[in-house]
């Protein structure tokens, strides 16, 4: 299955990767690489989606357990994960 977008950092924005998003029928949501000459169009919105996915994702690492993964069972590290984000939640 194909995802509808794909989220990156400036640091993938190449010609040969948005031509591949393309053609998998990925649109890319790249912003444009300051020094680009040809600047190609990004939806902001969507964008500004991924900041969230990576705050969260570094507010998960605080926790040490889940930041070095101390469980071995996938299902344990889960379960750490799932109550560390309902803490952060309350927070």
């Amino acid at each position: 299955m194909t995802p509808e977008r794909c989220l990156a950092d400036t640091a993938y924005d190449s010609d040969a990767l948005r031509a591949l998003l393309w053609r998998r029928g990925c649109q890319p949501v790249i912003p444009n690489n300051p020094t680009r000459k040809r600047k190609h169009p990004f939806d902001p919105v969507a964008y500004r989606a991924r900041n969230v996915i990576e705050r969260t994702f570094c507010r998960l690492k605080d926790w040490r357990r889940i930041a070095t993964r101390y469980d071995k069972l996938a299902h344990n590290y889960l379960a750490s994960v799932a109550l560390a984000a309902i803490v952060l939640y309350w927070l």
